[in-house]
């Protein structure tokens, strides 16, 4: 990346960490339970959806009589042993994270995740230290589809969105960084595959891999 920037802010699920593959078991297990299968466009329409938004979508879809806080709980649940003795970072995620820190880069997370997922399974991968600030989809108004996560992960780092480089997999929160004036650089996810070509077209840099962004690979 020869772009001068002073902040970077990352996506969790599929940017970072390989944990997508939780959230098709969780949404297969979920729906299994209450006697539905998964539909094939549910996971690209909750896509860019927060917790919340998601379960509000789904009680609305399946019309299931449950709140959105006891959903929101149960999917947490079903999550949160994988993600605290499972998950892995990516490839080169923390050779990345390392040179960026020691270019004095500040860095931060925007996730729809929570933190009583994410927090322990960074720290066991050893990257929780890098991040000066973690914003969630719940402390804004709108989901992914909208720049207001990563306009308010910028101001936790303390930098513009001009002055900042947005890693996502998900076209649409590619699409609303870049409506802010984020440098955006998509990462590929087999599980989004199906909007490579999308992100390849309207991120300003596509990546399949970390590595490409190392100085040096050994």
């Amino acid at each position: 990346m020869e772009m001068k920037i002073k902040g970077a802010i990352f996506d969790l699920d599929g940017t970072l960490l390989d944990s997508m593959w939780v959230w098709e078991k969780v949404d297969a297990d979920f729906l299994g339970g209450r006697g539905f299968e998964v539909p094939p466009d549910y996971q690209k329409a909750i896509a860019a959806m927060g917790f919340r938004e998601t379960a509000s979508y789904t009680i609305e879809r399946f019309r299931l009589k449950e709140r959105e806080d006891d959903i929101i709980r149960e999917w947490n649940d079903m999550a949160a042993r994988t993600y605290h003795e499972e998950v892995a970072v990516k490839p080169y995620v923390r050779e990345l994270l390392e040179q960026m820190a020691g270019e004095g880069i500040r860095l931060g997370v925007a996730t729809a995740s929570y933190a009583t997922l994410f927090e322990d399974c960074l720290k066991r991968n050893e990257i929780y230290s890098y991040f000066q600030a973690f914003t969630e989809t719940k402390e804004v108004a709108r989901g992914k589809g909208f720049p207001d996560i990563y306009i308010r992960a910028a101001e936790k780092i303390g930098c513009a969105p001009e002055e900042c480089v947005v890693f996502e997999d998900l076209h649409q929160g590619i699409m609303a960084a870049n409506e802010a004036g984020f440098y955006t650089v998509g990462v590929y996810e087999d599980k989004l595959a199906y909007s490579w070509g999308d992100i390849v077209r309207d991120a300003d840099l596509a990546i399949r891999g970390f590595d490409e962004l190392l100085l040096d690979v050994t």
